[in-house]
């Protein structure tokens, strides 16, 4: 599988010696940002260099022995996790595997299955690999800010994750094999041509462009989301910072990969999920008819989208309610009476 970049314009980069690394401050730019050489001195990337196998080797010394989820895709999908012509069935096999024996497989070589390509996506670092962050394979990151992050990791040959977003922040550090990560910013949703809600890859939605080579007789607004993208070309040791809700098509460019991610978000753990008022705004407001709907956006903006204090500014903290500055109980108790109203 080999690609080509389909874009000129590069994400901006910042070598990691700098400045003090505050992947939060670098969010709030409101950009992706590369910083060269993060994670170079991590004992795993030392291991990549030597070669995949000692990456392996060196991986699976931690493994937990508990089984996780490898999925494998046939020759013909030439790498790219995505769905069968229907777009209602995902074209790739997805099963409970011994870790150790499917990155064997993984070593062995594309040839040795008829050119299938296997990848292991999303896997809880701690649970699967205990004690290989505390070996030195960890960012040391403020743990005020930090403290919940979700930390992952990634494994696979050379595989393509379709364009997609996710709900938090990222620090995407790569330890063994090339990346190139290929981003837009949210507002080009449009012209990425989201698939459908569910089934998905990955969890999330994702683009149904495919990159290697883009239709654009069936998706002519892409050649618009081009002109927005900046690329990524990472070497082990390197990471990209990202803000959420960004699109990012993920390339993995060598013969075997190997990422370590760190999720997280400013907004407290008590606070449900965006995606879920999507949802109910797809059953209560898409179908009403248009003057009402630009009504209900006039209603958003008061209440969701504008300053956050205002709706409740002109009235007594007593009478506020909902309106007040929400902690975890009023957050319990406004969930409690939007279960109440969803199930009448």
């Amino acid at each position: 599988m080999t690609t080509a970049a389909i874009t000129d314009r590069r994400v901006a980069e910042v070598a990691a010696s700098a400045a003090p690394f505050d992947p939060d401050a670098l969010v709030r730019h409101g950009e992706p940002v590369i910083v060269r050489g993060l994670v170079r001195d991590w004992p795993i990337v030392t291991a990549g260099r030597q070669s995949d196998a000692a990456a392996a080797d060196y991986l699976l010394s931690f493994y937990s022995g508990q089984p996780g989820v490898g999925y494998t895709a046939p020759a013909e999908a030439g790498g790219r996790y995505f769905y069968d012509d229907s777009l209602t069935r995902l074209a790739f096999a997805a099963e409970r595997v011994d870790l150790a024996a499917y990155l064997r497989r993984m070593l062995a070589g594309v040839e040795a299955e008829a050119g299938a390509s296997f990848y292991v996506g999303s896997t809880d670092l701690g649970q699967f690999f205990p004690g290989l962050a505390a070996a030195g394979n960890d960012l040391a990151l403020d743990a005020a800010v930090f403290g919940q992050a979700l930390r992952s990791i990634w494994i696979g040959t050379r595989t393509i994750a379709s364009a997609h977003y996710d709900m938090s922040n990222n620090i995407a550090c790569v330890a063994v094999g090339r990346r190139r990560f290929t981003l837009f910013p949210p507002d080009q949703i449009a012209n990425l041509y989201p698939g459908p809600l569910e089934p998905t890859p990955g969890g999330q939605v994702v683009s149904l462009v495919d990159f290697r080579a883009p239709d654009l007789d069936r998706f002519p607004a892409f050649a618009e989301a081009q002109r927005h993208a900046r690329v990524a070309e990472l070497e082990p040791g390197d990471a990209i910072v990202y803000p959420a809700l960004w699109w990012h098509h993920v390339e993995a460019l060598s013969d075997f990969n190997v990422m370590i991610n760190y999720w997280w978000n400013a907004s407290p753990a008590f606070m449900d999920s965006p995606m879920t008022t999507i949802l109910h705004a797809l059953l209560s407001l898409r179908d009403r008819p248009p003057a009402e709907k630009a009504s209900w956006a006039a209603m958003f903006d008061y209440y969701v989208f504008g300053d956050a204090g205002r709706a409740a500014a002109h009235l007594p903290a007593p009478a506020q309610g909902a309106l007040a500055p929400l902690d975890a109980r009023t957050a319990r108790l406004l969930r409690a009476q939007l279960l109440q109203r969803i199930n009448r």
